[in-house]
């Protein structure tokens, strides 16, 4: 399961914005930049915003989360961004829409000017229903429910597939060897583009000096060529990184091609491939690859659950497939990838369990599961006496040393208030203590009383944290009572 936690500018959300979440993509030249779409299809972003990346309608960077309205509803089904970055995704209901950076017309719109907010992609596409988009560095790609395959933006090198090198303003369908061919995926290099079939065969246009094509040379291509070297295998998925290419095959075979400087291809050693190399053959079979365009990283899964990496892992060369502890291809991004962006779309499936501490947590004080009252001030407390003596040497001794309080169903306690007391138990249950300082004295008292050196700590920390002139005094005379240290 995907944890967006995993990634560092998720720290900025509360576990509530955290639990909502169900779709997600970290991008930017830095990974400063998030968008995530909640459990009821709201659409929020947060980050630097550069060249307007967040669709926000201004320039302004934001730590807190900003609605997008244009887009809560809409059922975003696949996203990619650029290196300006550009911003692109379509819905479920085969709609595109694009912003951010456009020096290079990638947004669609037929002008260079930045998308300040989230536009529909229209020329072209208005009767496609689109299921898939891909991005390069600054050229978008829109794959449609049909096959067909629409391409537009910076074409230095030919990455639009036109048969030239002038930039494309608005969607083009890719034709010459993909006419009246059925695609079933895309991928997009910084400045390539891939395709592959209904058939298993693969395409490659574009930029090709690393060899990233596969087609056996470094020359660029400013049309579709099949990728001859993989004709007698069937492939099921294509991913670029930033000038290499990963495939995998119906059968789980993976191959790799283009640039190597890092180790992405995973053969052992830095050189270029100009053509696919079959690797990770002694392993298990794959089926999932992973790998981004902004990134020297490459990751894969195999049908036994084992993730490996390799490329280059945090600034280091990883020449070989290294097994992880990860159990998914994302986390590998989010922890090793140079920027630790989103390779892909985040799918984020909440478990409906509970783990044993959330558990504890939603029993504590629960009547209906209770074999035990704490009875302070006139109010009452329900707790598990199992827990208390995991959790609480004083209660261990209590309940197994034939204390008249191991006989009873309800327990008095007069010295400590019920705020105290309850904070108390609730630590038990929790780890956490959520008092006012002034509380905590009491608290500290209690941890001192029942040798709990850690609540202890905790309290000192709140202590310390909530020191004013007005309650300075009192508080360091508890310092100096309960022997902690608050300075």
């Amino acid at each position: 399961m995907v944890d967006v936690g995993k990634w560092p500018i998720f720290t900025l959300l509360s576990p509530q914005e955290i639990a909502s979440i169900r779709k997600a993509c970290v991008f930017g030249t830095s990974a400063n930049e998030a968008l995530y779409v909640t459990d009821n299809d709201e659409v929020f972003v947060f980050g630097l915003n550069y060249s307007n990346c967040l669709g926000t309608g201004d320039s302004q960077s934001t730590l807190v989360p900003k609605k997008l309205e244009a887009l809560c509803g809409k059922k975003i089904k696949s996203l990619s961004y650029g290196s300006g970055p550009h911003v692109l995704l379509s819905t479920e209901d085969g709609v595109v829409y694009a912003w951010g950076h456009n020096g290079y017309s990638q947004l669609g719109n037929g002008t260079t000017n930045q998308g300040i907010a989230p536009i529909q992609v229209c020329t072209n596409l208005l009767i496609k229903q689109v299921v898939e988009v891909a991005c390069g560095s600054h050229h978008s790609m829109a794959l449609a429910a049909d096959g067909e395959v629409f391409a537009w933006g910076y074409n230095n090198c030919g990455q639009v597939g036109s048969g030239s090198t002038a930039n494309q303003p608005t969607p083009r369908k890719v034709t010459n060897c993909l006419h009246i061919k059925r695609v079933v995926g895309i991928a997009c290099g910084q400045t390539s583009s891939m395709a592959v079939l209904d058939n298993g065969e693969v395409y490659g246009w574009g930029y090709n000096g690393n060899g990233q094509l596969g087609l056996g040379n470094n020359g660029n291509q400013l049309t579709p060529v099949r990728v001859a070297a993989l004709h007698s295998v069937c492939v099921n998925q294509i991913v670029c990184g930033y000038a290499h290419t990963l495939a995998l095959t119906d059968e789980g075979l993976l191959y790799a091609w283009g640039a190597n400087t890092y180790g992405q291809l995973g053969t052992g050693n830095k050189n270029n491939l100009l053509s696919p190399a079959l690797i990770m053959v002694e392993k298990e079979r794959i089926v999932e690859i992973a790998a981004c365009h902004s990134a020297h990283t490459s990751a894969a899964k195999t049908q036994g659950g084992h993730v490996y990496m390799w490329g280059q892992c945090r600034g280091q060369s990883v020449i070989l497939p290294h097994l992880t502890h990860f159990s998914c291809t994302d986390d590998v991004f989010a922890c090793f990838a140079t920027p630790a962006v989103s390779w892909r779309l985040l799918s984020v499936e909440h478990e409906d369990f509970l783990t044993v501490s959330e558990s504890l947590k939603k029993e504590f004080d629960s009547p209906e599961t209770a074999d035990l009252k704490f009875r302070i001030d006139g109010k009452y407390i329900h707790v598990h006496k199992a827990v208390l003596k995991i959790r609480c040497e004083h209660f261990r001794s209590m309940f197994q040393s034939y204390w008249n309080e191991d006989m009873k169903e309800v327990i008095e306690i007069d010295q400590f208030s019920y705020p105290v007391y309850r904070a108390f138990l609730q630590y038990l249950y929790t780890d956490a203590v959520d008092l006012p300082p002034e509380d905590a004295i009491g608290l500290l008292d209690l941890a001192t009383s029942y040798c709990e050196n850690r609540l202890k700590k905790l309290c000192q920390h709140i202590i310390k944290r909530g020191i004013t002139v007005e309650n300075a005094f009192s508080l360091f005379s508890a310092a100096v009572r309960y022997d902690a240290e608050v300075t």
